[in-house]
């Protein structure tokens, strides 16, 4: 049998209520690439905090990582990235931000925040990946991949239209969850990633499966031919992937016992 492509985002899907894998998705993982299948794995996270859960389950894989600005392969090394421009990150920097919102910056190889936040290492605790407090707003390295705002979603919704009425097509704009505003390149997305990759690996769409459950996973389900939303996907979604299969929720480990089923696993 011709070997598949099989994508997954990370927080909500693949990971369970700890933000952590189970064994069963462990397992699973494995033993597909044992059988041949190419496994990639594309979240909204650093590159460095992906490649953390990539070795957790214990497999070769490729990372579409801070939604789709970069593509690494199993080795490590950057194939390809999109980068937001310096003006816009500048642009970005001079926004008006309400002081509980911390502003972060995702760069080649650091997260940057402007303020601690102990909270969001949860997210982060099973790769021990973690947040630099710096001055964001002079950070001048040429290198970043996101600009992310997280704080109260009424607040972000407010810094959204702002964003889109300065930069309009110059960005891309999502939410990986309701308190997480993300600003990319305007040719950044994971869908678009997924299909390099799909393309540098001659797979078609029809041996193409992807597994989300958010705003930013909703052109990679609308670029796979094998579309899954978690149970616990939002309504979004479902509603811009109207082709997508309702499997189990992250909880559940639903994308592992999916995967199970489709391939027959025992």
């Amino acid at each position: 049998m011709s070997a598949s492509l099989i994508v997954s985002d990370l927080d909500h899907t693949l990971l369970n209520a700890e933000h952590g894998l189970d064994a069963i998705t462990i397992e699973t993982f494995q033993a597909l690439a044992a059988r041949g299948h190419h496994l990639a794995i594309a979240s909204g996270r650093h590159f460095r905090d992906i490649a953390a859960v990539r070795q957790l389950l214990g497999v070769s894989g490729h990372i579409i990582s801070t939604n789709g600005a970069h593509l690494h392969a199993p080795d490590d090394s950057l194939i390809f990235e999109t980068l937001v421009p310096n003006d816009v990150v500048s642009e970005l920097m001079s926004l008006d931000v309400p002081g509980s919102v911390r502003i972060n910056l995702y760069t080649g190889d650091r997260w940057l925040i402007d303020a601690p936040a102990p909270s969001l290492l949860a997210f982060h605790a099973s790769t021990g990946f973690t947040y630099e407090v710096t001055d964001v707003r002079t950070y001048q390295g040429g290198d970043v991949g996101k600009v992310l705002f997280i704080g109260d979603p009424e607040l972000l919704a407010a810094l959204e239209t702002e964003i889109q009425a300065r930069l309009g097509e110059r960005v891309h704009v999502t939410y990986s969850l309701p308190n997480s505003l993300e600003v990319m390149h305007y040719d950044a997305s994971k869908g678009r990633m997924l299909r390099r990759l799909m393309t540098r690996l001659e797979v078609p769409p029809e041996r193409t499966l992807a597994f989300g459950d958010n705003l930013n996973d909703i052109d990679m389900l609308q670029t796979a031919g094998c579309a899954f939303a978690v149970a616990n996907a939002h309504t979004r979604l479902t509603l811009a992937a109207p082709h997508a299969e309702i499997i189990g929720s992250n909880v559940e480990a639903g994308v592992a016992w999916k995967l199970r089923e489709w391939f027959a696993l025992d």
